[in-house]
């Protein structure tokens, strides 16, 4: 059977302000969706709305995966079901290993633990694909890694894991153009071996060409307001978001900067970004 995520109505907030005001869409194995629009309006949201993120409160509407309840499990239940989110800034976990860490994630996917020999195996290619240091697998998870290494090591999670879903948020940003090309082919060659369903967030259509979306979605003011294909994508590129609200007759949400969540406290981080 097919593992497919539907979305149904959804509604987020953070704290009490609504960013979700109604989100619907499937996404079905061996597909790319591009999700789009300007910043503060919602994408990063519905990622992280997605996989659990305990600061995104879902208010109303459904998220089911392989006809299954999202919402009701836990972030490690949704990550074992095949969920997977790279995120747009990954955080540090200084003393644990990234070895031990992508050991204990995939054994928590599989009914019998992964050998050592098939795992080093494993590892060692992960490295060399996306060319990173040799001894990453001795190095903490992301300590004293540049901001292009760790969107590289978000990704060597994903081919390691080989989640059925995988949502990468803006996890271009930072990375030069070869490492971009590096990333988009490590995830197009994982979708190819795994029928993977990919929902990419980006404001780059230098990436969204590598990747060549089978769909997307432009999101205003947190609903979906246009979908169609890589043709919007590069409609978008050319002639950005003000010919949409035009045709569509509405106004532009003023830029917000969101306050960092961290995915283990909860706490505010002082440092603002682009939603």
């Amino acid at each position: 059977m097919e593992k497919i995520l539907k979305i149904n109505d959804l509604h987020v907030s953070v704290g009490d302000k609504e960013i979700l005001k109604g989100i619907s869409l499937t996404v079905k194995p061996d597909e790319i969706h591009a999700i789009m629009g300007p910043n503060g309006n919602g994408k990063s949201t519905l990622l992280k709305a997605i996989m659990g993120h305990p600061a995104y409160t879902v208010t109303s509407g459904t998220i089911t995966f392989d006809d299954e309840d999202v919402l009701a499990m836990s972030v490690d239940e949704r990550s074992r079901k095949g969920l997977f989110l790279a995120m747009q800034y990954p955080k540090e976990i200084s003393g644990v290993t990234n070895s031990d860490f992508l050991r204990a994630a995939i054994n928590a996917r599989n009914e019998k633990p992964i050998s050592l020999f098939k795992f080093i195996k494993e590892i060692d290619k992960g490295i060399k694909t996306l060319k990173m240091k040799d001894d990453l697998a001795h190095r903490f998870v992301n300590d004293g890694f540049s901001g292009g290494e760790m969107k590289r090591n978000e990704i060597l999670q994903m081919m390691m894991i080989k989640p059925e879903l995988a949502m990468l948020d803006e996890i271009d940003s930072g990375l030069d153009v070869d490492a971009i090309k590096l990333v988009a082919d490590a995830a197009l060659k994982l979708k190819e071996e795994t029928k993977l369903g990919l929902m990419v967030v980006s404001h780059y259509e230098r990436f969204f060409s590598l990747m060549k979306p089978t769909h997307a979605h432009v999101i205003v003011d947190g609903k979906i307001v246009v979908e169609g294909d890589a043709e919007l994508v590069e409609k978008i590129d050319t002639d950005g978001y003000d010919w949409l609200y035009e045709e569509l007759k509405i106004k532009p949400l003023k830029e917000e900067r969101p306050m960092v969540y961290s995915l283990g406290t909860c706490a505010r981080n002082k440092r603002n970004v682009n939603e």
